[in-house]
């Protein structure tokens, strides 16, 4: 299985060919999803013993907002933000705490979980969806 985009000439196909380069790209799409509607990206990808948070962004308001990306081919398994269960929101919740807990420089005005949802479809987005607060 390719995972650089690239075909045998070595030029990129715009094609995602494995899950980590899927959810890269889609991580990527919502960061700049995210920036275009005033966020500012916090952290990516920031991880500690108990799990990972996607992304971490701070809105224009001063609301801290841990996302969850989800990102797929398809909606034969369901809509990616359906992936985002109970369970998964809560542990989210525990991981924006720890992660405000080691950089206590940011002021939160308010806390929130978001989930971004990215279809992909031959190497482009066809669909992002930004369900703000679950769980809430």
């Amino acid at each position: 299985m390719k995972s650089s985009g690239q075909d045998s000439s070595g030029h990129g196909t715009g094609l995602v060919d494995d899950r980590r380069s899927l959810g890269d790209v889609g991580e990527a799409l919502a960061a700049r999803y995210l920036t275009e509607r005033g966020a500012r990206v916090l952290a990516r990808n920031w991880r500690c013993l108990e799990g990972e948070l996607d992304l971490v962004v701070v809105e224009p308001d001063g609301v801290v907002v841990a996302v969850e990306v989800k990102t797929r081919r398809g909606v034969g398994f369901g809509d990616p933000v359906e992936a985002v269960t109970s369970v998964k929101q809560q542990r989210l919740r525990r991981l924006l705490a720890q992660w405000l807990r080691q950089n206590p420089a940011v002021a939160a005005s308010g806390l929130r979980i978001d989930v971004v949802g990215v279809l992909i479809r031959r190497g482009q987005p066809i669909q992002v969806r930004h369900i703000t607060g679950v769980g809430a």
